[in-house]
């Protein structure tokens, strides 16, 4: 008897454009691009500076949410430092930070690099690392499709 073929979880599919909220770091309802060209996810962030805090390395850095036009400072450990290929595709040493990406009800972690996003149009990019895993498909055409 031949073998039933697996079936396979149809993907949930998101638009380009979505909110995501980083509760580990207050960040909520976040305008975000679903790049999937993107290998590693990218936050907007000035000011950049590392320090100590109880022997391991943290990183302070400003923000903004673009709906308020409003500076955020945050902190975070420094999880890794990694070369990034920028959207010129010059490699640059970015300080990573983990936290929890919350989407869709569901939250998991991921690696997010810190990067002067000034002259982008969204201050987080979501990279394909972020989804992977989590049978997610991005529509090219449409946003919001996870809801505002």
């Amino acid at each position: 008897m031949p073998s039933q073929p697996k079936s396979k979880k149809e993907p949930t599919v998101i638009g380009w454009m979505e909110y995501i909220d980083l509760p580990d770091i207050a960040l909520h309802k976040m305008k975000a691009k679903i790049d999937t060209g993107a290998r590693t996810s990218a936050l907007h962030a000035t000011d950049i500076e590392v320090f100590q805090k109880q022997g391991s390395s943290w990183v302070k850095f400003n923000t903004w949410m673009e709906r308020d036009g409003v500076t955020i400072p945050l902190e975070a450990p420094v999880s890794d430092i990694r070369d990034i290929k920028n959207t010129g595709g010059v490699s640059e040493k970015r300080l990573i930070i983990e936290t929890n990406l919350l989407f869709m009800g569901k939250t998991w972690p991921i690696s997010i690099s810190l990067a002067d996003r000034s002259n982008m149009r969204f201050p987080m990019i979501i990279g394909r690392t972020a989804l992977k895993q989590h049978n997610i498909a991005v529509h090219t055409r449409k946003t919001y499709m996870a809801g505002k």
